[in-house]
């Protein structure tokens, strides 16, 4: 027996249930599992494809992200290349090995050296892609995949994520939606990032990257491949 199952165990004999309450419990939870009662979903993103992707940006904006609007993928190596060079950072950048990514014209920047894989401690700059976005408050959702390294988003300083403008939602429960519908379900983890990291605990000043990037790009995608 494992943790998990020894911690079940004394909880169910903490509340002993007969069969039959067992049994409707149970259908109670997938019952709850298949509706995916929606929540509050606010009016503030309510708004039609190009106004979401608007107000996105601009919330995003807000809370010290950076974020750029590119009208296809292949601009991306272009832009990436451009930001890191603005910002005198190497042209060094681990990638996750995502199929959507691989498809931007890489070879354009023969200066940029990418490397696919998740992150580890020398990586100064990571890219990854998101798998939606939330209009009414600027977050991104990362789902974690093997294609989609979560430490890509976390462990370098300076954080690049791609979002297509057609994955940006109203609200979180329309985003979460999108997440449900991925093959496979519900991955492993689904973080919500807003902003670059920061703390203002320490003498109330704020600082960037106090537990994760201390910079984090926004390249919105306005029309994918076909």
């Amino acid at each position: 027996m494992n943790a998990r199952d020894a911690v079940l165990a004394r909880v169910r004999h903490a509340l002993p249930r007969t069969p039959e309450e067992q049994a409707a419990a149970e259908a109670a939870v997938e019952a709850r599992l298949r509706a995916q009662a929606a929540n509050l979903i606010p009016a503030r993103g309510q708004l039609d494809r190009d106004a979401r992707v608007q107000l996105f940006a601009e919330l995003a904006a807000s809370v010290m992200a950076d974020v750029q609007r590119l009208e296809r993928l292949e601009d991306v190596p272009a832009a990436v290349s451009r930001y890191l060079r603005e910002r005198n950072l190497p042209q060094k950048v681990v990638m996750a090995p995502e199929p959507l990514l691989d498809g931007a014209n890489w070879d354009s920047q023969p200066l940029l050296r990418i490397r696919r894989g998740t992150a580890v401690d020398a990586d100064a700059t990571g890219i990854t892609l998101a798998v939606a976005g939330v209009a009414e408050t600027g977050t991104l959702l990362l789902a974690s995949s093997p294609e989609r390294p979560t430490l890509l988003a976390y462990l370098p300083e300076t954080s690049i994520v791609v979002l297509p403008a057609d994955w940006i939602e109203g609200a979180y429960e329309q985003a979460w939606d999108q997440v449900r519908a991925m093959p496979g379900g519900v991955p492993r983890s689904v973080n919500l990032i807003t902003g670059p990291s920061r703390t203002a605990d320490i003498a109330q000043k704020l600082e960037l990257g106090a537990h994760g990037p201390k910079r984090l790009l926004i390249l919105i995608v306005e029309r994918l491949p076909d």
